[in-house]
């Protein structure tokens, strides 16, 4: 009887979920943090503004 009660005891499940999902976040954070410092995302990103601006103006 005791192994089910010790199996159905959900505590900490909640926080080791969000401890993953926090993982995951930044992780793709990282990955877009390198996307981002690479130059021809650069330029891709500043011709887009440019040509935005642009057309208000």
């Amino acid at each position: 009887m005791r192994r089910r009660i010790a199996l159905a005891d959900d505590r900490g499940a909640a926080t080791a979920e969000y401890a993953i999902a926090t993982m995951a976040a930044v992780g793709f954070a990282s990955l877009l943090v390198v996307i981002m410092r690479s130059d021809e995302v650069r330029g891709i990103l500043t011709d887009m503004v440019r040509t935005a601006l642009s057309f208000g103006g």
